[in-house]
């Protein structure tokens, strides 16, 4: 099985994540994102890897022909860092976090390929997914073999338990501790 949570920006996805990740045993791989904020304004993103590896994904400092709002996206630093965690965790049959299926995270030829291999490997897939009109996306929220949450503001905390339980069943009841 795989796992999308989807809403609007800012409503806890990444939280979300991060807070049943903190009940899991077991092997984890991927990568999750995080703002940037200088003096309470949000100037950009960091992507970081389970492995500690952190680089900037996104600022409104860079210069890329990618770009995403006010914001420059370094594909070169996210196909290093994340792109290639979730190669890795595919490959060595970890829980595979991707965070996020984004518009930055688009620009990336490499890493549409690297989640559909990941979607379609053997491993449970994590993911936080954006509520974007396009027809990757679209192709994705559509599979059979996933399971789509919609977290909102109301909703959030009740989610955390609900996901818990969807991973411990999809790793065949291990995370015990995750209830």
């Amino acid at each position: 099985m795989n796992i999308l949570i989807t809403g609007s920006p800012g409503v806890g996805k990444t939280t979300l994540i991060r807070r049943v990740l903190e009940g899991m045993s077991g092997e984890v791989g991927g990568f999750y994102t995080e703002e940037i904020r200088e003096k309470g304004i949000r100037n950009g993103f960091k992507v970081t890897n389970f492995d500690g590896q952190e680089g900037i994904l996104a600022h409104v400092d860079i210069e890329s022909p990618f770009r995403v709002g006010k914001y420059g996206v370094d594909i070169e630093v996210f196909e290093r860092l994340g792109a290639s965690a979730v190669e890795r965790a595919v490959r060595e049959g970890k829980t595979v976090v991707i965070d996020e299926i984004g518009k930055m995270e688009l620009h990336s030829a490499r890493f549409r390929s690297v989640v559909l291999s990941a979607l379609d490997g053997g491993s449970l897939v994590l993911a936080t997914i954006g509520r974007i009109s396009d027809p990757f996306v679209e192709k994705i929220k559509g599979r059979k073999d996933v399971h789509l949450l919609v977290v909102t503001s109301g909703n959030r905390d009740d989610l955390v338990s609900e996901v818990a339980k969807l991973v411990k069943d999809s790793r065949g009841g291990e995370d015990e501790d995750l209830l």
